[in-house]
């Protein structure tokens, strides 16, 4: 069953899937979900949103790998027409800003088209049992590169209360970025 509008149906289960990461071997949802809880987001290459928004990503997901949420960021763009997102430049993406996490390649955009995932980046936060709980943006920075304090990090919050008491606020912001590229 597909994931659908920001904020709409909550607590469906994330679509499955079996993506090539950037080390060419193969990763399921079974095998990269996190104990406490899963972040799935849609991001790309050349869009300046997620450019913007890549280090304090990474710094995110480092946060909350020590709490056993992991993420997974999936790129699903025509790499045709954008070869910027192609996978060879996937890999020199996740070197530059240092993922820890996969980085996989929805080739038939199939994943995307699961998740109803409009825009990169486009974040999905699941709690242990991968039903969906956050549909919304990273933080408050938007396209602020910067790693400011003032800014109000929506999604680390809500993956905590989830953990922690299994909801998260019901205040969530629709994530800004481009759209995806579809073939």
């Amino acid at each position: 069953m597909p994931v659908n509008a920001p904020n709409d149906n909550l607590d469906v289960l994330a679509p499955l899937f079996n993506l090539k990461n950037i080390d060419d071997e193969m990763v399921s949802l079974d095998k990269a979900k996190g104990l406490n809880g899963t972040v799935i987001v849609f991001i790309c290459n050349h869009c300046p949103y997620v450019k913007a928004i890549a280090s304090r990503l990474k710094k995110d997901a480092d946060e909350l790998l020590e709490h056993s949420i992991n993420t997974i960021a999936i790129m699903s763009n025509d790499v045709i027409n954008y070869p910027d997102d192609s996978f060879d430049n996937m890999k020199i993406f996740s070197e530059k800003y240092k993922f820890n996490f996969p980085y996989l390649y929805d080739e038939t955009q199939d994943v995307a088209k699961n998740y109803n995932a409009v825009c990169t980046p486009d974040f999905f936060g699941f709690d242990k049992d991968l039903k969906l709980k956050y549909r919304g943006r990273l933080d408050s920075g938007v396209m602020n590169a910067n790693q400011n304090s003032n800014i109000e990090r929506d999604l680390f919050n809500a993956m905590i209360k989830i953990k922690k008491v299994g909801v998260a606020p019901n205040n969530q912001m629709n994530s800004i970025g481009c759209s995806i590229k579809w073939k």
